[in-house]
């Protein structure tokens, strides 16, 4: 899905960065937590966000993340606008929750990062061994 296309489907906003607005990402994470982030995501994620501090986009840089939703009407502080624009990573806004936010754009055929996959053969992997 293009980033024009992810604006598209939850009504949202350019932040920061010259966002390629043709640029692809594969598909989408929804986190607060930085170490979920790290642990299940993969390169060309699309990764929406309550966290603003720049430590979001420190973590975006290491996960191969390719852009930054923030989500619930939040703007980023400067100092995360200034590090994403010098990493090159561009930050959208999303005026709606995380959960809607995450499903206008699986509705719209962004897939997950395969979390569902990976915690369901975890889930039958413990009640198997009961």
């Amino acid at each position: 899905m293009k980033l024009h296309e992810v604006l598209e489907a939850i009504e949202g906003k350019v932040i920061a960065g010259d966002a390629d607005l043709d640029m692809e990402v594969q598909m989408g994470c929804g986190a607060d937590l930085m170490s979920d982030v790290l642990a299940f995501t993969h390169e060309g994620t699309l990764l929406m966000s309550g966290l603003t501090n720049p430590q979001v986009v420190r973590t975006a840089e290491m996960a191969g993340i390719k852009a930054i939703v923030f989500v619930r009407g939040k703007v980023p502080p400067p100092e995360t606008v200034a590090l994403a624009e010098e990493k090159g990573i561009p930050l959208l806004a999303s005026k709606y929750t995380m959960f809607e936010t995450c499903g206008r754009l699986y509705q719209a055929g962004l897939p997950s990062c395969g979390l569902f996959e990976t915690s369901l053969r975890r889930w039958q992997q413990f009640f198997d061994e009961r």
